[in-house]
């Protein structure tokens, strides 16, 4: 059902829901609150100097809005509270004076200072609210706020009978799940944290239980996919070509090179996954899959998530591939009309031999003579259609997945089973191992001077913080921030930059392209540089707020600096009794650090804020959840074996589902 169903969802309102990936009302229904906040009335008679309150009150006076400067305002007012009378101040709001009206009862929240009788609030919720109340916090962007979400989704509910529940009704009744519309309500609306775990249970449960079917499913289809031609390939041409590589090749490289050559020559569809550590070496083992594909008389395409790392991918195998014959092309986006024409055209006439790109290359436009491999970079950031409408650009090309993410195989083997597997664990030789050293706030002195000496050895630096929301801004350090502050630290003699997610794409191209070239020597960032970014002579990373990470995203970031023989030194900077901080500081061990990470998270915080799901799971949680995933893989096969030999009948659902895989296979 559509959004504009919904009253009070016109263009601009679909526009910010799309930004957020909401496109209809089921997405709307399952896009899930990261947080709750938990509403305890205080008394006043009851509370101490300096504490936290929520209390009640009745507005008795005028509000007064006093203007110090252009960016910073008072509203005082007073309130009658447990017939008490307060002082309320609050800075910043003085948007609300016409809604402060005496005789409101409204909730406040805030600092009490006793000695002034006053609460110096931090929010103001214009009616009253029930003791013990749940709030739900969504991950939003501007122009869209919590209340407006709640709106929608409550209408969603009123207009919405598209609510399908696809846990098989045995499994319902086995495990006692609640209705997955009552999960939904529970989910957006709870009463309770009761409600809130019974609506969790239900739908990681079901998100996991549909991904293991899927999973399943195309492990089943591979198992019947036969005819591939077997590609031919000169041996001799792949061992001169890989003699003739400036570098040693690590032995986890040649196993995989072995384990691709055999996949190539065979008879049945390769389905590999290169699984490595960040700067590892994965994209010479691609470059080599792809050598043998030319010599094999086949094309080649190479996709990559962000156009940065797809142009960063084609100046470095270019540079790899420069003494062969191989004609390699770059397709993106932003390409000009005029070039994707000739890209096209060449194509189709066998006049590029390896095409790199991103997603433009699965525009219907685009189509191969003879393609006969897809590479598919950080497969995890694409959805499995993009992945599957290329793979159907040939005669059943075979597939190379690569990912910098290291998986444990414990549950490698469940969340990508129906693919082959390469592990790539040993650095390349010359790699030295990144100094990891955590610093507290109190000691950012020593880390501008550790910084000072990177920059007048001509060296370059990343500084890190976390990507904020709106309601974090007083508790995290914003980029913005950080920025001004390291330019008065250096006295604006050191060239600074910024780059963030609400930057536009040729932005970020032109801050990057500053980067690479030297003229910016700090760039201050969120995540995005998070993976792919490659400069070389970066050789220091100071992550602000660094307890706010998981491990795997401060691991992912610490890999974008040592990329070559250079001393690299990364700086966390958050409590030197964060466990998780201590583990970055005593490994470089991709594969022992998301182990950690596994066994630290566990059940994770409920209330907290939450840490992103792997594979863009809405809900669920591979790491957290790890338990509940192994029964949702089990459940999921017995219910695949039980009902692919009569055709799912009388499953509809799972019939539709069955249906949209076979079409992008």
């Amino acid at each position: 059902m559509e959004l504009k169903s919904i009253k009070g969802i016109g263009e601009k309102t679909i526009s910010l829901l799309n930004s957020l990936d909401i496109y209809n009302i089921n997405d709307l229904l399952s896009f899930y609150p990261y947080r709750y906040i938990t509403y305890n009335i205080s008394d006043i008679n009851n509370v101490s100097d300096g504490e936290q309150v929520i209390i009640k009150g009745v507005i008795c006076s005028t509000p007064i809005v006093r203007r110090f400067r252009a960016n910073l305002n008072s509203t005082s007012f007073r309130v009658t509270s447990s017939s008490r009378m307060l002082n309320v101040v609050i800075y910043n709001r003085a948007f609300m004076k016409n809604n402060l009206v005496i005789g409101k009862l409204i909730t406040i929240m805030g600092k009490y200072e006793e000695k002034k009788n006053t609460i110096v609030a931090s929010n103001i919720i214009l009616n009253d609210i029930k003791d013990g109340f749940i709030e739900s916090r969504y991950h939003l962007r501007e122009g869209i706020t919590n209340k407006q979400i709640s709106k929608y989704v409550e209408s969603a509910f009123n207009v919405s009978n598209e609510v399908i529940d696809y846990i098989p009704e045995e499994l319902n009744l086995k495990y006692k799940f609640i209705d997955k519309s009552t999960a939904l309500r529970y989910i957006h609306f709870p009463k309770s944290v009761s409600e809130i775990k019974k609506a969790k249970l239900k739908l990681i449960y079901e998100e996991l239980f549909l991904f293991m079917f899927k999973i399943n499913y195309l492990k089943y289809v591979k198992t019947k996919e036969v005819g591939k031609e077997p590609k031919v390939v000169d041996i001799r041409k792949v061992q001169e070509f890989l003699s003739s590589l400036p570098f040693e090749l690590t032995k986890d490289q040649i196993k995989a090179i072995e384990e691709i050559h055999k996949d190539l020559t065979s008879t049945v569809r390769m389905n590999r996954l290169i699984c490595g550590d960040v700067g590892s070496g994965k994209t010479i083992v691609s470059v080599v899959a792809a050598y043998e594909c030319f010599l094999a008389h086949y094309q080649t395409a190479l996709m990559a998530p962000t156009e940065i790392l797809a142009r960063q991918h084609y100046e470095s195998i270019s540079n790899l591939l420069i003494d062969t014959d191989i004609r390699i092309g770059l397709l993106l986006g932003s390409t000009k009309k005029k070039e994707k024409e000739e890209i096209y055209e060449k194509l189709k006439n066998g006049e590029i031999d390896l095409l790199i790109g991103t997603h433009a290359i699965i525009s219907d436009n685009v189509s191969f003579k003879n393609l006969g491999l897809v590479i598919t970079d950080e497969q995890h950031r694409f959805g499995v259609s993009q992945r599957h409408s290329l793979r159907n650009k040939g005669n059943i090309p075979d597939i190379l997945y690569m990912s910098a993410t290291p998986i444990p195989r414990t549950y490698a083997l469940t969340i990508y089973g129906d693919m082959d597997m390469s592990l790539i664990k040993t650095k390349p030789k010359g790699r030295k191992e990144i100094k990891t050293i955590i610093k507290s706030e109190s000691e950012i002195k020593d880390v501008l001077y550790l910084m000072l000496e990177e920059i007048k050895k001509g060296r370059q630096i990343y500084v890190v913080v976390p990507l904020i929301e709106e309601s974090d801004k007083s508790e995290l350090t914003t980029v913005s921030e950080i920025k001004d502050k390291l330019d008065i630290a250096f006295n604006k003699k050191v060239s600074i930059s910024t780059l963030h997610g609400k930057m536009n794409k040729d932005e970020k191209e032109s801050v990057m392209k500053d980067f690479y070239s030297g003229n910016i020597k700090i760039l201050v960032s969120t995540t995005v540089i998070e993976v792919g970014v490659d400069v070389e002579n970066t050789t220091m990373m100071v992550i602000f707020d660094a307890g706010r990470f998981g491990l795997a995203t401060l691991h992912q970031l610490r890999g974008r600096i040592g990329r070559n023989s250079l001393d690299s030194t990364c700086v966390l900077i958050g409590s030197k009794n964060n466990k998780r901080l201590k583990v970055m500081e005593e490994s470089n061990d991709g594969f022992y650090i998301t182990e950690m990470d596994f066994k630290m998270r566990k059940e994770g915080d409920l209330f907290g804020v939450k840490q992103s799901g792997d594979m863009s799971f809405k809900i669920a949680d591979i790491k957290r959840d790890y338990d509940i995933l192994l029964q949702a893989k089990s459940d999921s096969e017995d219910f695949l074996q039980k009902n692919i030999i009569n055709g799912f009948k009388n499953q509809e659902k799972y019939i539709k589902i069955v249906k949209e895989l076979k079409s992008l296979d």
